[in-house]
C-alpha cells in the first residue's frame, strides 16, 4: 500500500465542494460515502433580504460583517439584480469591514472594498469580542448571516447599545433526498465507516436530528467506533455538545481536514498479531503483511467480534448475533469460510470444536 488511507471507508456530509473533497480523500486511498446532511438555498428573491438591504442602503451604516464568501457574493448578486448594488457598495464604502475568514476576506475585496479586520481565528466569539472593544453603542451594525440566526451575537451587540441589521443572505435546508444521508447512517451503525467529516454546525445538527429513533445508537458509534472531524470549533459545537470527540484541523480548510485523516486514521488502527502474521483492522477491509485485503459485510461482522474477544472462544450463537442479516447457524459458518479466504490464510481463524471460532492468538 502506497496511500495513507487506503481501505479506510469516509463519510462526506458537506453539501458544499463535496466532489473535491471525496476527489480529495480518494486520492489519499479512502472509499467515500456522501450523504449530504443540508442545502444550501439561496434568497435573491427573497422579500426578507431585499428589505433588509433597503433599509441598509437607505440610512449610513457603521460596521458590517461578513461571515462566508457565498453570503457575500450571493448578497452583491442579488443587489445587482434589484439595481440596487451600486447604492450596497457605496454604504459599504465608508463602513468598518469586518469578514469572518480569507475566504470572506476575498469575497469582500472581489466587490471593491476593503476589510479593516479579519480574526486569525476565523470565529464569531473572536469577531466579537472586536466589536466590543471598539465600541458598538449607538452604531449601526450590519450582519450577513451564513444560512441560520446567530442569537447570542446579534443579541450581545444590541445590548451593548448597536443598531444590528440582519441580512439572511441564503439559509441552510435539509436535502430534498434524504436517502443518501440515511444510507450513511446505516453503514456508520454497521460499523462500515472508519470516519465521518463534517464542514458546517447546520450539517452536524442535521445529521444529529436525521438519525431519529437510531439516535441513541448513533451517538454511540461515533463515540466508540468513528474518527469524527470537524473542519472549525463553530462547526463541532453540536456534535461536543451531543457528547460526542471531534478532532479539529490545524486550519478550517478540506485540504488540512484531508491530511489530519490521513494521520489519524492509520495511527488508530486495531493492530493484532495472528497466526504470525501482521493484520491491522478497517471498517470494510484488513491488512495483512502491508497487503490491502477487502471483507465483505457479513465476514467483517464475524472477524470484529473475534477481534474483540482477543483470541477468546466466541461462540455460533453470538457470531450469528453479530451478522448485520441474522439468519440460521448455517450462516455462521458461511461467514467463517468467506472470512478465511478473505484473510488469505484460512489458519488465522480457529474451530474449536462444540465451542465456536477464535482467533489464533493468545488471549489478552
Amino acid at each position: 500500500m502506497t496511500e495513507p488511507l487506503a481501505g479506510f471507508t469516509i463519510g462526506v456530509t458537506a453539501a458544499r465542494r463535496a466532489d473535491e473533497f471525496g476527489a480529495l480523500l480518494e486520492r489519499k486511498g479512502a472509499t467515500v460515502i456522501h450523504g449530504p446532511a443540508i442545502r444550501i438555498v439561496p434568497l435573491p428573491d427573497d422579500a426578507e433580504l431585499h428589505a433588509a438591504t433597503q433599509q441598509l442602503v437607505s440610512m449610513p451604516i457603521d460596521v458590517v460583517v461578513a461571515t462566508t464568501a457565498i453570503g457575500f457574493r450571493g448578497w452583491f448578486e442579488a443587489a445587482e439584480g434589484w439595481g440596487l448594488a451600486s447604492r450596497l457598495h457605496r454604504a459599504l464604502e465608508g463602513a468598518v469591514v469586518l469578514p469572518r475568514g480569507p475566504k470572506a476576506k476575498g469575497a469582500v475585496r472581489a466587490a471593491g472594498l476593503v476589510e479593516t479586520w479579519s480574526p486569525s481565528s476565523e470565529s464569531n466569539a473572536e469577531l466579537l469580542q472586536y466589536l466590543l472593544r471598539m465600541g458598538v453603542a449607538g452604531k449601526r451594525v450590519a450582519i450577513q448571516l451564513h444560512g441560520e440566526p446567530l442569537p447570542d451575537f446579534v443579541n450581545t451587540l444590541s445590548a451593548a447599545g448597536a443598531e444590528v441589521v440582519e441580512i439572511p443572505v441564503y439559509r441552510w435546508m435539509p436535502p430534498a433526498d434524504t436517502g443518501p444521508l440515511q444510507r450513511l447512517l446505516d453503514a456508520v451503525l454497521n460499523g462500515q465507516v472508519d470516519a465521518m467529516t463534517f464542514t458546517s454546525a447546520p450539517a452536524a445538527t442535521s445529521v444529529l436530528r436525521a438519525a431519529g429513533e437510531r439516535y441513541g445508537a448513533f451517538v454511540e458509534a461515533l463515540r466508540r467506533n468513528v474518527l469524527v472531524v470537524g473542519v472549525g470549533a463553530i462547526t463541532a459545537g453540536p456534535l461536543v455538545a451531543a457528547g460526542i470527540p471531534v478532532v479539529q484541523p490545524a486550519r478550517a480548510r478540506i485540504g488540512s481536514m484531508a491530511r489530519e485523516l490521513a494521520l489519524e486514521l492509520p495511527s488508530r488502527a486495531t493492530r493484532l498479531r495472528i497466526a504470525s502474521r501482521d493484520m491491522e483492522m478497517r471498517a470494510q477491509a484488513v491488512v495483512i503483511d502491508g497487503e490491502l485485503r477487502p471483507v465483505a459485510p457479513a465476514p467483517m461482522a464475524v472477524l470484529r467480534t473475534l477481534v474483540e474477544a482477543r483470541g477468546r472462544v466466541v461462540s455460533r450463537q453470538d457470531l450469528l448475533a453479530a451478522l448485520p442479516s441474522g439468519g440460521e447457524e448455517h450462516a455462521v459458518e458461511t461467514a467463517i469460510g468467506r472470512l478465511r479466504t478473505a484473510l488469505g490464510s484460512p489458519q488465522m481463524v480457529c474451530t474449536v470444536v462444540k465451542r465456536g471460532y477464535r482467533l489464533a492468538m493468545e488471549p489478552a
